[in-house]
């Protein structure tokens, strides 16, 4: 069926390029036929097209941009390489955090990919962060699912009338609100792609936002007692922050050399034997507090980080930060001098509880975040909330279920996308993720297998396969190997079969690649089995020298 369309496809492909004119190899000005064609689109009468104009990749290449609207308030945009160097692909982008904006992917138009996106349903330069679902149920319907599946409609029609047909194959690529994004394509519209790749999503979105706030109170409580940082001179300034690096070092120390290899990472954070009330004992502070020691308070901080929020009869909400990703709690949890006592986690976060959690918003956002000393003002014409008085107990409650019912994408059975329509699933999490917790994607994909294909992990692999990154952080970045063309994989496997046991990973320093190994299809891990004794030398930290085990 498959070779089929891809005849159709290249006839209807160069069909449209004799249209237009086709694209010459190195093109740098459309022709006037090409302007003419792209121009034409706006007179589609079944779909808004507010604009189509050529533009061009930050790499100088010449496309067909059209802009368009989807009501009530969504904006779409979609990239259309000339026929002559479409690919016969479509390729849904996906969004980041909480949108509000149209996203480019020039670099996959270069490589000859239709490309749409879309804002989800609101600007975030007039309603910023979360604000956009203030007491607006479509808004927050809109960007939990209508708006992509709605893009990707009107981005599949908009290059059938431009290449003559439809595209061969279509596919979604995303990460963090993207991978949330392709997993409720997989669970809600199981019929838009061929394949999806989804790195660290955010799927267990309201558990994850609510845990996130839980994690800050544990800091901010009674003044910062339990807060990972220290004012050392007195000055109100939180300016060190050995005891967070204290502790990375320490778990570091204690699990590193595990996998066979001492390189700065922990490969299996599930396997490292750190026990914070052991492996602490010796820093703990004897009478008062001090910079490189732990109080009981902070201790009790390090515990529930890694245990996850659980509410007050300690059933568990969400899953705990991995081992191995303690600096990167600097960035998103600890307040200290450097993010000004405004954690990362306030980005994605701080207002999240306001507008995005409750059924029935309990009021707008506090103008400071971080000034726990003025209460809300609950009697104004708009009525303040503020995230300190949230309770956990809320989610356990059900207070967050028909949110829940709108954002999350936990729907293990998978069978209408992955084998009704023959569709592709590659998943990725960095261990080091301090946002969307790598536990949380593995517990997913094991209820996929369960749930999808009772349990049978080599026929689940014929469909879907999970890539567990060491060192990586949210979607990229970290002390592990962490940089791979995520699309590449997935189109290798989709349209030729190639499933990947492996995905080649690299590390880069200035540039240079310093650090190189296969991830491995979990549950596999990569093992060193290189040179003897040249397990350490970084000379030694190519691809070749590991292996699947």
């Amino acid at each position: 069926m498959r070779a089929w369309r891809l005849l159709v496809g290249l006839v209807f492909a160069a069909g449209a390029a004799a249209l237009v004119g086709g694209t010459a190899a190195g093109q740098t000005d459309a022709t006037p036929e090409q302007v003419a064609a792209c121009e034409a689109l706006t007179g589609m009468r079944h779909l808004t097209i507010t604009s189509a104009t050529i533009a061009r990749t930050r790499s100088g290449t010449p496309y067909c941009y059209l802009k368009g609207a989807l009501p009530p308030a969504i904006r779409y945009h979609v990239q259309l390489p000339f026929p002559g160097n479409w690919n016969g692909r479509f390729l849904q982008w996906g969004d980041g955090g909480k949108d509000g904006d149209l996203d480019f992917a020039d670099h996959r138009v270069d490589e000859g990919y239709a490309v749409a996106n879309s804002n989800t349903g609101h600007d975030n330069g007039a309603e910023p962060g979360a604000s956009f679902a203030f007491n607006n149920r479509q808004a927050e319907i809109d960007f939990g699912y209508r708006a992509v599946h709605l893009t990707v409609n009107a981005g599949k029609t908009v290059g059938r009338a431009y290449y003559g047909g439809p595209p061969e194959y279509a596919y979604f690529e995303g990460c963090s609100t993207g991978g949330r994004q392709g997993l409720m394509e997989a669970q809600r519209y199981p019929y838009d792609f061929d394949g999806i790749v989804a790195g660290a999503p955010v799927n267990y979105y309201q558990a994850m936002n609510a845990g996130s706030i839980w994690n800050l109170q544990g800091m901010f409580r009674d003044d910062f007692a339990g807060a990972l940082s220290f004012d050392t001179d007195g000055d109100g300034s939180r300016d060190s922050v050995r005891k967070t690096t204290l502790l990375a070092e320490t778990v570091l120390a204690t699990c590193d050399a595990a996998d066979g290899i001492t390189d700065g990472v922990i490969d299996d954070p599930m396997a490292c034997d750190f026990d914070p009330d052991r492996d602490l004992a010796a820093l703990m502070c004897a009478d008062r507090d001090a910079a490189d020691c732990y109080t009981p308070a902070q201790l009790q901080t390090v515990k529930d980080l890694y245990r996850g929020p659980y509410d007050s009869a300690g059933r568990q909400v969400y899953y705990g930060k991995a081992l191995g990703s303690e600096m990167q709690w600097l960035r998103f949890l600890v307040p200290h001098a450097g993010n000004n006592g405004r954690p990362g986690a306030f980005g994605p976060a701080g207002d999240h509880l306001n507008y995005l959690f409750y059924e029935t918003d309990p009021g707008v956002a506090m103008q400071n975040l971080v000034d726990l000393s003025r209460e809300p003002d609950t009697t104004a014409s708009l009525p303040e909330w503020a995230w300190w008085h949230f309770t956990i107990d809320d989610v356990t409650a059900g207070k967050g279920d028909l949110m829940m019912s709108i954002t999350d994408s936990t729907d293990p059975d998978l069978s209408r996308f992955l084998l009704d329509n023959g569709g592709t699933l590659i998943l990725y999490h960095g261990w080091s993720d301090v946002l969307t917790v790598p536990a949380a994607t593995v517990a997913y994909y094991d209820n996929v297998v369960d749930t999808t294909f009772d349990g049978q992990v080599d026929r689940a692999r014929e469909h879907t396969r999970l890539f567990l990154a060491p060192g990586m952080s949210h979607c990229g970045g970290g002390p592990g190997p962490n940089s791979w063309d995520k699309l590449k994989v997935l189109v290798a496997w989709v349209e030729r079969g190639d499933a990947p046991d492996t995905i080649v990973a690299t590390h880069s320093t200035n540039g240079v690649v310093d650090n190189e190994r296969p991830l491995c299809a979990y549950p596999e891990q990569a093992v060193y089995t290189g040179p003897a004794a040249g397990a350490n030398d970084p000379a030694n930290w190519v691809q070749g020298n590991f292996s699947c085990r």
